[in-house]
C-alpha cells in the first residue's frame, strides 16, 4: 500500500515549522544577550534601587526533625521573581517567541540564601534554568534540600507544637540595593506537600 502524501507533507511542514522556530531563538539569544552583563544589577539607575524580589516557598517534604541537635531537613522548591529590563523583546520580531529559558550563570541571580542553615550549604540543591518572558519578568525556581537550626522543646511531647524558622536574605546586597516580598500571603505553600510520618 503507497504511503498517502498527506501524511510526507504534515511531516514536512513540521519539520520546517522547528527550523524556524530555532533560527528565531537562536538570533532572539543573540540580540538579547548582547552587551549583556550578568554581573551588574538590573536596574538603569542606581535611583531605580531597591530591586524587588518577590519569594514563595513550596514545602515538598519535611524529611527530619532532629529533637537532639536541633535540626530541620526540608525538601523545598524556592521560587524567586523580579525583573531585568535589558531582557526584553517583541516577539513579533522572533517567531511570536514570548518566553525562553537560560542556565542560570548566564543572568543576573538575588544572591538569596538560607542564612540558619546547620550544615554550612547556603546555596540551592540544583541550578535548574530561568524562564524569561518578553517583558523582562524572570522566574526562577530551584529545588533545594535544607538542613535549618530550630529550637525544638519537647517537654510536651507527644502533644508537643513547634515552629521552625527558615531565615532567607541576600548575602552581599543590602536592604536599600535588595527588597524581599513575599508572593503570597501564606508564607510556605503545602500545595505539593507530601505528607510523612513526621507530619507539619
Amino acid at each position: 500500500m503507497r504511503p498517502k502524501p498527506i501524511y510526507t507533507q504534515a511531516l514536512l511542514i513540521a519539520l520546517i515549522g522547528r527550523v524556524f522556530c530555532s533560527d528565531d531563538e537562536e538570533r532572539l539569544m543573540m540580540d538579547v544577550f548582547r552587551g549583556y552583563n550578568s554581573l551588574i544589577q538590573p536596574i538603569k539607575n542606581i535611583s531605580d534601587a531597591p530591586i524587588i524580589v518577590r519569594v514563595a516557598l513550596q514545602l515538598v517534604l519535611l524529611i527530619n526533625v532532629d529533637e537532639k541537635d536541633q535540626i530541620m531537613h526540608t525538601n523545598v522548591w524556592l521560587t524567586l521573581k523580579w525583573h531585568d529590563f535589558q531582557m526584553r523583546w517583541n516577539p513579533v520580531n522572533y517567531g511570536e517567541i514570548k518566553e525562553i529559558r537560560v542556565s542560570p550563570d548566564k543572568v543576573w541571580l538575588p544572591d538569596i540564601v538560607l542564612f540558619n542553615n546547620a550544615d554550612g550549604n547556603y546555596e540551592v540543591s540544583f541550578m535548574c534554568n530561568v524562564v524569561i518572558n518578553y517583558h523582562g519578568d524572570m522566574l526562577w525556581v530551584p529545588p533545594a534540600l535544607y538542613k535549618s537550626s530550630c529550637i525544638i522543646d519537647v517537654e510536651f511531647f507527644p502533644f508537643d507544637e513547634q515552629v521552625c524558622t527558615l531565615m532567607f536574605g541576600s548575602w552581599t546586597y543590602n536592604e536599600n540595593e535588595i527588597k524581599l516580598e513575599f508572593e503570597q500571603a501564606e508564607w510556605v505553600d503545602l500545595s505539593e506537600y507530601a505528607p510523612s510520618s513526621i507530619g507539619i
